[in-house]
């Protein structure tokens, strides 16, 4: 049975701009009731992770990046985030934040991060301990600073505006003890009255496995599903610094647009995996199985409902909802003459995607032909075509930069669809490489070539959303 509490989380682009969140999101309006209930899990701030592991879009290396290379910088770097995030408790000086406490918490844990890795390369020095044992490890005692910070500072300034703020550090900072991840966040929320008090929580969670050996960059929406989950929220919400739309904003036009409204757990899953970030896969999951809804709000305007994403919704009328895409996208093409009628042909090179651990994102095929469409982000996708044109000799394996424009609806059964869109793209002069489409028509994938990449979003968004 679900309870009356919400779980709710906070990003850090919107982290990085409190004070609107505080007035907008935590406190607004709300009397002293009407402030309580609610679970805050909240991100480091902006660019803070980035500094601190390596840079997300780039990947130029932070801190564990240099260190792991064995870069000596990593020392600097490491002073570089105790600068910033000292910067960043400045910020929040007039919203009531105590300087002497928050600088203070920040060069403990800074101090003692440093001081661990000094440890570390002394033992590496020795040359009887393996990087593995002691690198993943680095990356969750780094990835861990950012949240505690932000999450420290946020209930130092809720409980200056009065608020009984509760600040739940779930990164384990100087404990041994190390429990499953179901155990941490029931011990963490034991006997808490959620009417009387206001959790903010760390996104980044210390359990047995390694939160970010199993989820990486994902992990804090990774916690907010549990934290759902395990304490059995009504409903669990996403605060992000825009509406889940239609289209792209920066690239349809904020003024072409519509908020989406309604949609299910199904079409997160389509979102998920063409990079899209309305949620993590594997955090949605889990509180699709225990039917908690997920809404997600746009910071900045809390009197708007935002998209609530539920189980059972499905589109009373047939529409698409959303136009999305990337275009970092490769195209591994495998023509073969011995495929044709060859039992297990499909699986040999299936094969050779597993042992590089890359998923791939579209999947074409005919007599002698199969595309397999993956993200070029993917670090080893050299050693993945290497090992095909190794394996399979008589193959002629080529490589295709793409990208892909996807037409996605929670109800997409419309007569007609796939010439209107078809038409569409043919009146602006954009070649469809191909096509992928499942019977159950949620997903419309059109793969095309990078440079009509917005092109093709803003023409199918005016034929099946502007136009419908």
């Amino acid at each position: 049975m679900l309870k009356q509490h919400t779980v709710e989380k906070i990003g850090g682009t919107s982290m990085s701009r409190f004070g609107e969140v505080l007035n907008n999101v935590i406190i607004g309006n709300r009397s002293s009731k009407e402030l309580y209930n609610r679970i805050f899990v909240v991100s480091a701030y902006a660019g803070i992770t980035n500094m601190l592991l390596e840079n997300k879009k780039t990947g130029a290396p932070g801190v564990y990046g240099k260190f792991a290379q064995g870069d000596l910088s990593w020392y600097d770097c490491l002073e570089q985030v105790r600068q910033r995030m000292i910067e960043c408790n400045r910020q929040f000086e007039d919203l009531g934040l105590n300087q002497e406490q928050a600088d203070e918490f920040v060069n403990e844990r800074i101090d003692g991060i440093k001081d661990c890795l000094y440890d570390l390369l002394r033992l590496r020095g020795y040359g009887h301990f393996n990087a593995k044992t002691y690198l993943l490890p680095t990356r969750e005692l780094l990835s861990a600073v950012g949240e505690a910070h932000s999450a420290y500072n946020s209930t130092l300034i809720l409980q200056k505006h009065g608020v009984k703020a509760v600040f739940v550090d779930l990164t384990g900072w100087r404990e041994d003890e190390l429990l499953p991840f179901n155990e941490v966040i029931s011990k963490a929320f034991a006997g808490m009255d959620f009417s009387k008090v206001m959790p903010i929580v760390t996104g980044y969670v210390k359990y047995d496995e390694g939160i970010m050996t199993r989820f990486d960059r994902g992990y804090s929406e990774i916690t907010f599903s549990k934290i759902a989950v395990i304490t059995k929220a009504r409903e669990g919400i996403i605060h992000k610094e825009y509406h889940l739309c239609t289209g792209d904003p920066a690239v349809i036009g904020v003024d072409r647009v519509k908020v989406i409204g309604r949609t299910n757990f199904d079409i997160a899953d389509q979102l998920s995996d063409l990079d899209m970030e309305a949620i993590h896969s594997k955090a949605s999951k889990e509180m699709e199985y225990c039917g908690i809804p997920i809404r997600v709000k746009n910071a900045f305007e809390p009197d708007h409902p935002g998209t609530l994403i539920s189980c059972d919704y499905v589109s009373p009328e047939p529409r698409v909802e959303m136009i999305c895409g990337r275009n970092d996208v490769e195209a591994i093409e495998v023509m073969d003459p011995e495929m044709v009628n060859r039992v297990g042909y499909d699986y040999s090179l299936m094969q050779n995607l597993v042992d590089t651990d890359i998923s791939y994102i579209a999947k074409t095929t005919n007599a002698n032909t199969i595309t397999h469409f993956v993200s070029q982000k993917n670090r080893r996708l050299d050693e993945c075509v290497d090992m095909i044109r190794q394996r399979l000799p008589s193959a002629t394996v080529t490589r295709t930069s793409v990208a892909i424009v996807s037409v996605i609806g929670s109800n997409m059964r419309i007569p007609g669809f796939l010439s209107r869109a078809a038409t569409a793209l043919r009146d602006a002069d954009i070649n469809v490489l191909a096509l992928c489409q499942a019977t159950r028509q949620v997903n419309m994938q059109f793969i095309i070539a990078r440079e009509n990449f917005e092109k093709a979003q803003r023409v199918l968004h005016e034929a099946f959303v502007e136009k419908a």
